[in-house]
Parts: structure tokens; C-alpha cells; sequence
């Protein structure tokens, strides 16, 4: 809770430090997006995520007005939509029809494998997400909670355009986008579970961005035992070495970041996805899902049937 609020507060002051300098420093608010504005704003993503599992406070009540707090610097009401289908995420991983966090498949026909469009991708990050909850069955996105998300990002907005103008705006909407795009700390989206080795479907990351990442980089550990906290999470891997020690992980998510845009093997099907059978898919076969190519680009996902 400590961290969430500080880190508002931090936000909101360099905000209205960027209001009083002007468009002119365009270049510095920038500049001060990336290297502070984009930490700040992912390490308060890890506390909407860790109140998503009411790992903050013990009441489920408290845990959604600490990540609508936390939620304040992103301008965008996505705390409560994220509650909603992250636990969908982890109960149903893999599966297109319930887990937002894969890619559309008009998505990943667009961004392909080129490098400039999967760079375009991760920039425009934001945009895509938002087009993917519709699509998931058995979730209700508007409720109480989302309209409280809605109501207070409105506010917050307003008071930082009427507080620290224009240019204290579109400073949080550089910090914004770098906090979730294209940056390091925006590899963590493909570290987690996009691979072109599939004996591995979820990966870590241990590296030194995770003393401001909240420990993010936890994956294993996190799917694993979601209801540890991330402040406990570098605990459990040395408490479990038999289960952990031998997993593939990533070390630098700067280094990924651009094996990911950079590799043509990188493309928005390199995921593993749950398929359902089919009920007659004992008479016809299996179906003709792994090996669909287009150039060089593999254009489906390992499937495992259940």
C-alpha cells in the first residue's frame, strides 16, 4: 500500500515538474518517462496484480481500492478489467476462448514476424490488449467496481491537466506506454510465456530489474503458488531448487527485448495453446494445427489437446 501511494505521489510530482517547464522540454519528459516514469509505473503494476491475488491487504474490498489507487498514474481505467481476466489467465491458460493474455488471431497475422511491425506492436501495446477481453467467454468486465475505476481515473486526469497542464499530461502517457511497450521492462510480456522452445511453456526472469520490478520476473514461482506474495517470491525458488534450478529463465530482459524483435523465429504464435478435441476427432485425426506456414513464418501455436 506504502509503495502504491508513494509511487502516485512520485508520478504526480514530476508531472507538475513537467507542467512548469513546457512543451519546449518535450525532450527531457521524455527522457525522464523511460528512465524513471516507466519503472515507476510497471512496479505499480506488480501491486495491481499482487491485489488481483488479495495479496495486499487481507479484504478483497481494500485489495480493489489499493489497485485503483495504483492504477491512478496509467490514466486509463485498467485495474478492474484486469482483475477480472488475469484470474481467468491463470485458470485457463492457453486457452484463446478464456485467456486474454493471447493474441487475437487477426493480431498476430497483422504483426507477423517483421521486426518493424512487432516493434509497433509492443509500442502500441495498450491498444491491442484492449481489443481482447470481448472475445473471452464467461467474464462480466462492467460492474460496481470498474465504474469506481472509471470515475476515479476521470478524476485524476482532469486534476492533472487543471494542476500541471498539458505537459505534465503527456508526461504520464509517455511513462505510460514505456511502462508496458517498448522497453525492458515491457519485455516481461514476452519473457513470461512466448518461446520457439515449446518444452517450456512459462519462463522466469532473474536479473537485476527485478529490485524495481517487484520481483515480476518470478513467473515459475508465481503461476506456481499464486497466493505468495512478491516480496516472498525469490524465497520459494531457493526454499524449491528441485524445481527451479533446472527450468530455462532469462537474465536480461533488454537482451530479449530485442532477440523479440530482432529474431524472426519471435512471432505472436510463439505460444503454447490449449486446444479442445473434437468429438470425432478420434475418426478423422488430429487436427492440422502445428505445422501451418507461411514463408518463414510459423502461423499456429503448439497445441496441447485436452
Amino acid at each position: 500500500m506504502l509503495i502504491a501511494v508513494s509511487i502516485v505521489v512520485l508520478q504526480t510530482a514530476i508531472a507538475y515538474a513537467m507542467g512548469a517547464l513546457g512543451f519546449h522540454y518535450w525532450w527531457l519528459c521524455l527522457l525522464i518517462a523511460f528512465c524513471v516514469g516507466a519503472f515507476a509505473n510497471h512496479a505499480n503494476y506488480v501491486i495491481i496484480h499482487d491485489a488481483t491475488h488479495n495479496l495486499i491487504l487481507r479484504s478483497p474490498r481494500w485489495n480493489k481500492m489499493v489497485a485503483i489507487i495504483a492504477d491512478l498514474p496509467n490514466l486509463t481505467p485498467g485495474a478492474m478489467g484486469f482483475r477480472v481476466y488475469h484470474l481467468k489467465h491463470h485458470s485457463h491458460q492457453g486457452d484463446y476462448e478464456y485467456d486474454a493474455d493471447l493474441a487475437n488471431h487477426w493480431e498476430a497475422r497483422l504483426v507477423g514476424n517483421k521486426w518493424y511491425r512487432k516493434a509497433i506492436w509492443l509500442m502500441l501495446f495498450p491498444f491491442f490488449q484492449v481489443t481482447r477481453p470481448p472475445r473471452l467467454k464467461a467474464i462480466k468486465m462492467w460492474d460496481r467496481w470498474f465504474s469506481i475505476n472509471l470515475a476515479c481515473a476521470a478524476a485524476y486526469d482532469v486534476a492533472i491537466v487543471y494542476f500541471c497542464g498539458w505537459a505534465g499530461f503527456l508526461y504520464l502517457v509517455f511513462a505510460f506506454f514505456f511502462s508496458i511497450g517498448l522497453h525492458p521492462v515491457g519485455a516481461r510480456w514476452i519473457q513470461e510465456h512466448y518461446t520457439y522452445d515449446f518444452d517450456q511453456e512459462t519462463f522466469s526472469y532473474y536479473g537485476p530489474i527485478n529490485r524495481v520490478a517487484l520481483n515480476m520476473g518470478y513467473h515459475n514461482e508465481h503461476h506456481d503458488l499464486p497466493s505468495i506474495p512478491w516480496n516472498n517470491l525469490p524465497k520459494l525458488r531457493a526454499m524449491a531448487p528441485e524445481f527451479y534450478g533446472n527450468l530455462k529463465y532469462h537474465s536480461s530482459w533488454s537482451r530479449l527485448l530485442l532477440q523479440f524483435v530482432f529474431d524472426n523465429r519471435y512471432s505472436l504464435y510463439s505460444r503454447v495453446e490449449r486446444m479442445k478435441e473434437s468429438r470425432d476427432s478420434d475418426s478423422h485425426g488430429p487436427a492440422e494445427t502445428t505445422n501451418s506456414r507461411n514463408g518463414n513464418l510459423d502461423l499456429s501455436a503448439r497445441p496441447i489437446s485436452f
